[in-house]
């Protein structure tokens, strides 16, 4: 299916399937954006954007999805809550996400009276059911829907339709929260994850990369990059000025993962 059939039907998807107020839930990445766009299109002044400040998310992140408000021009709605309060989340175990959807749930809901909403929708698409996402479990328990998914709609078509519309980050590389970044089994800590913010920023800023992963393995920092980008980080002086810097944050040692980035890089649990 062309990507400007696919967009008709996810405006069409809204006409049908909602009835009043929408709360469309914006993370700052191209999925999430292209569901708000095809909302505002389809249902007006009815769709209105919320993100979550959770304190896990990263400042770009946030900053993103301010921005690409702005660009549909949808209303924009910022609620803010602590994942770190959650002792479950921070024990860091293979449900983590799920703990994570399911604050995201709780914290939305407490809005939704007070914008009239009738229905949540979220930017899950057809590839996200390929991987391991144990939140998708917790999402379904808030009623929470997802008409990319319901319409069988991926990313290819995602990103062909955001450039179309011009949206901002059309081009920008799938990302995931901060304590992603943290092996299983390895408590999250607000310091850990301010650190590998930090760590990637600086790596983008050095090498010019644009997906990065700095997994936080104690006193090890393990980056991830793109394989297609790999022969940037191949600059000895800037490898140097890194080294400095991680060290300063409190690694010992940092590694270039030779097999660059993949999804789901630190599915493995520590004893």
């Amino acid at each position: 299916m062309s990507s400007e059939k696919s967009f008709s039907h996810l405006k069409s998807w809204f006409r049908k399937n909602t009835k009043g107020n929408v709360f469309i839930a914006l993370s700052g990445g191209v999925d999430s954006a292209v569901v708000a766009l095809a909302a505002k299109k389809a249902l007006g002044e009815k769709a209105i954007a919320i993100t979550a400040n959770y304190k896990t998310l990263a400042l770009l992140e946030l900053e993103d999805a301010k921005r690409v408000a702005y660009e549909i021009g949808i209303r924009h709605v910022i609620i803010e809550y602590n994942e770190l309060e959650d002792e479950n989340f921070v024990k860091n175990d293979v449900n983590r996400c799920y703990y994570c959807r399911k604050s995201l749930g709780e914290n939305i809901k407490t809005y939704t009276k007070k914008y009239q909403i009738t229905d949540v929708v979220d930017g899950t698409h057809l590839d996200d059911i390929k991987d391991y996402r144990p939140g998708l479990k917790a999402i379904r328990e808030y009623q929470i829907k997802s008409p990319l998914l319901e319409e069988r709609i991926g990313k290819k078509e995602i990103r062909e339709i955001a450039r179309k519309y011009n949206i901002s980050i059309a081009n920008k590389p799938s990302n995931s929260c901060l304590a992603s970044r943290i092996p299983y089994g390895n408590n999250i800590t607000q310091e850990k994850l301010k650190k590998i913010e930090l760590a990637e920023e600086k790596v983008k800023e050095l090498f010019g990369v644009s997906r990065v992963r700095v997994r936080d393995h104690g006193e090890i920092a393990r980056i991830e990059i793109g394989r297609d980008e790999m022969e940037k980080m191949f600059n000895k002086l800037k490898l140097d000025q890194l080294d400095i810097v991680l060290k300063k944050m409190g690694f010992r040692y940092t590694s270039l993962d030779l097999y660059g980035y993949r999804s789901g890089g630190l599915i493995v649990i520590n004893d």
